[in-house]
């Protein structure tokens, strides 16, 4: 069965030097371990493809990536040189590789630029945005160019965890909970929710937003947020679609990457449905082999294991 991974991170050795942050985040052999295969583009990971069964991979600029720049024109430069070499490893094994283009959103006007030109010039298949630029999200006002841009192109942004603004004070003294162990999946989750209730998505109806490890959590609470949106106070807030789960099943496409368990998997089923769930490895932090071996033994129908498998990453993706 044809598998395509959405998830699988790479980096370059000028764009390294931002993620140090995250290092602290890990046990010190396994983030060198984790830093020194995402430099591998080709060779070790190749390899470990065909060993796990792996068709594709869509590689994407690990986090924080191009936003963690501080200089507007620094970002713009750097997007399009990472955009660039992403379109090269394409180009030599196309059969292999596709790519989530890196956005300068510090610069929105050249964010939207960008996109474009990594989408029609480079062939790149959307873009992965790493969380916030520095403090601001994707419901920013001066952002709705580049959603406009992305729905036009029909094609979807990634939205991926990064360090946080700041450190919720129910996390202080416990910097273990800090990152992927916890927080980041919390604070992924209410980005996301930010764009429901920021008007995103009734500005821009036919946008998609990708989000990984199994939706950092939101199949699960659906009914609950119906709920208490009919029961809180909405502060001036209303939704075109009515209540919140209707903008997860519409606009909200998930992966399974990190997360090789099949009851959440069931249930993100049940919530979602099929089509808007597909595979991902989360490499180099989880094993490919580990994700694809769980893939193939899921207790779910032959028809759902190939949509997740490949047939939603080539209808979504245009593969």
């Amino acid at each position: 069965m044809r598998t395509i991974g959405l998830e699988e991170h790479f980096v370059t050795p000028e764009l390294a030097a931002y993620g140090a942050g995250s290092a602290s985040i890990a046990q010190p052999d396994k983030w060198r371990e984790a830093s020194r295969r995402m430099l591998d583009l080709t060779g070790e990971r190749l390899a470990e493809m065909d060993a796990a069964g792996l068709d594709i991979q869509v590689l994407s600029l690990n986090s924080p990536g191009i936003q963690a720049e501080t200089d507007p024109a620094v970002a713009v430069r750097q997007a399009a040189a990472v955009n660039d070499l992403l379109a090269e490893v394409i180009a030599e094994h196309p059969a292999r590789f596709a790519g989530f283009a890196a956005l300068p959103l510090q610069d929105p006007k050249a964010a939207a630029a960008e996109l474009e030109r990594a989408v029609t010039q480079l062939g790149l298949r959307g873009a992965l945005v790493n969380a916030h630029t520095q403090g601001r999200y994707l419901d920013a006002p001066e952002l709705r160019g580049v959603w406009e841009r992305a729905e036009g192109l029909d094609v979807p942004l990634y939205l991926h965890p990064a360090n946080g603004v700041d450190t919720p004070h129910v996390l202080n003294g416990h910097p273990e909970l800090t990152g992927p162990m916890w927080s980041w999946g919390n604070e992924t989750a209410s980005h996301f929710l930010r764009l429901v209730f920021g008007g995103v998505f009734d500005d821009f109806p036919d946008a998609k937003l990708l989000l990984g490890h199994m939706g950092e959590g939101l199949p699960y609470v659906l009914w609950r947020l119906d709920s208490r949106w009919g029961f809180h106070n909405h502060h001036g807030v209303e939704l075109a679609r009515g209540n919140p789960s209707e903008y997860v099943r519409h606009n909200l496409y998930i992966t399974t990457s990190g997360v090789c368990s099949a009851p959440p998997l069931l249930c993100a089923l049940l919530a979602l449905g099929p089509e808007h769930i597909l595979f991902g490895t989360d490499y180099p932090f989880e094993e490919m082999g580990t994700a694809t071996e769980f893939l193939r033994n899921a207790p779910i129908s032959e028809a759902d294991r190939a949509k997740i498998a490949h047939l939603n990453a080539e209808r979504l993706l245009r593969l």
